[in-house]
């Protein structure tokens, strides 16, 4: 096979220590040499050193959790470092362990069998740490909204089946009444209802009367509600955060909120999983590919087998997806 990188470096990163080997072609026959480091900054500047002197600006590594970033930080700026997926570098049986896998990551990397994973530049990478831990705010924010809903349900108050909102004005305060009092008045109760929800008042009563909640019950409930604000509060913090960081983006974000469906949040999100330089994917249809949206191609034998979608893109494919709804359901 034809060797597309003479002098490389296949490198098993660790969580305490990372092994390297530089590999040189010399005629047929390759010449290895390997050396272990610590996952330091020290030691892995000795590395960037030791690569440096070997003449060796090619760089093949398993993505391994997230025990690579600090390598890639430390070399991006002088090495060329190609990150593979852990299925595109795996040992063949009998061949698998710590000493050697370096040396088959090199090998494979050297002939041009490895595909490199997207690697942004480190501004978006930055906003992509800010936008995945909005997701997972915003996941915990859904989680507190369940458990406040359900703290009432289990206290045999069927509020929510009569309002469509939990959390709107009319039902936040009848909530808030509930727990602050120790008793119950229908008409206070009514008199706390606005806008179109005053003709359900008698539904919204027929709900509430003969509800059971304990002393002990309601602190949690107000224990649940200051969650669920305060994760309100850090949402609105991150997105202050978020508008400045996307200033230099504005153009871009601008040019896919014309998509049907994309809104400035979307389009922030989707600008933090691929970035601006399209350069990077061939086509369009390896960016669906590799964002987990293309059915899987799997035939043998004139039969088709599963082609269900991968797990990839599991922070972009929801922004999509949400994105399509929204086109859909809009005029």
């Amino acid at each position: 096979m034809k060797i597309v990188y003479p002098i490389c470096c296949g490198v098993d990163v660790h969580k305490t220590f990372l092994v390297a080997t530089i590999i040189t072609s010399q005629g047929i026959t390759p010449h290895y040499s390997k050396k272990r480091f610590s996952t330091f900054n020290n030691s892995i500047l000795q590395l960037k050193q030791w690569l440096i002197d070997n003449n060796c600006f090619d760089v093949c590594m398993e993505s391994t959790g997230k025990y690579w970033v600090p390598v890639f930080n430390l070399l991006e700026d002088t090495i060329h470092i190609t990150i593979a997926n852990p299925k595109w570098v795996k040992a063949i049986k009998g061949n698998k362990d710590d000493t050697k896998d370096s040396k088959w990551i090199g090998d494979l990397f050297r002939l041009g069998l490895v595909p490199g994973s997207y690697i942004p530049d480190k501004p978006i990478r930055i906003l992509r740490e800010y936008t995945r831990y909005r997701s997972k705010l915003v996941s915990c924010k859904s989680s507190e909204k369940n458990r406040f809903q359900n703290a009432f349900t289990v206290c045999n108050v069927a509020l929510d089946a009569v309002v469509s909102d939990m959390f709107g004005k009319s039902a936040s305060s009848i909530t808030d009444y509930l727990i602050s009092s120790d008793s119950f008045d229908p008409e206070y109760c009514s008199s706390l209802l606005q806008k179109s929800l005053k003709k359900k008042a008698d539904d919204v009563i027929e709900s509430i009367e003969g509800y059971q909640m304990s002393k002990e019950q309601k602190e949690r409930m107000v224990m649940v509600r200051s969650h669920l604000e305060f994760v309100q509060q850090s949402i609105t913090k991150l997105d202050e955060k978020l508008n400045k960081m996307v200033v230099p983006y504005d153009s871009a974000i601008e040019l896919i909120c014309t998509i049907p469906g994309v809104d400035r949040t979307s389009a922030i999100t989707i600008i933090s999983e691929i970035g601006t330089d399209m350069s990077q994917f061939a086509s369009s249809k390896r960016l669906c590919c590799w964002a987990g949206l293309t059915p899987g191609n799997n035939e043998s034998a004139g039969k088709k087998k599963s082609v269900r979608i991968t797990r990839a893109g599991v922070y972009l494919k929801p922004a999509l997806v949400q994105a399509a709804y929204a086109a859909v359901k809009s005029e």
